[in-house]
């Protein structure tokens, strides 16, 4: 699979890669960034570019990219997908790959696949 150099494992124990391989439906992928403050408009630019292409990939449902507060500038993605499948489609189709080398060099992408769970009298699944 393709990843924003560098990509590292929001947990080190069970990689995105691994996570890939499990059949569920639906997920959700969230996705931490960090960056340096000076490359914040070019991440933006970059993360538009490869939004115009995953966003129209069988399986998307939505996306919300969100910003920290304060000044250093960490960014959390969150997009719902119908399965791992289709997360896994997405993340390999050619126009998508030829977007990455565009984030900056800074740019530390911490992508983890999530699935609902239901707590009674609070959360459904």
């Amino acid at each position: 699979m393709a990843a924003i150099k560098p990509f590292k494992p929001l947990d080190q124990k069970f990689p995105f890669d691994r996570q890939l391989s499990i059949a569920a439906a639906p997920v959700v992928l969230i996705n931490l960034f960090t960056i340096d403050p000076a490359d914040e408009a070019g991440f933006l630019d970059a993360f538009k570019a490869a939004a115009e292409i995953i966003t129209k990939q069988p399986g998307f449902i939505s996306m919300q990219l969100h910003r920290a507060l304060g000044e250093s500038p960490t960014y959390l993605n969150y997009v719902v997908w119908e399965s791992t499948e289709t997360v896994r489609a997405a993340f390999a189709h050619p126009q998508f790959v030829g977007k990455l080398p565009a984030y900056p060099s800074s740019v530390v992408a911490r992508p983890h696949l999530f699935q609902k769970v239901a707590v009674p009298g609070f959360c459904t699944a």
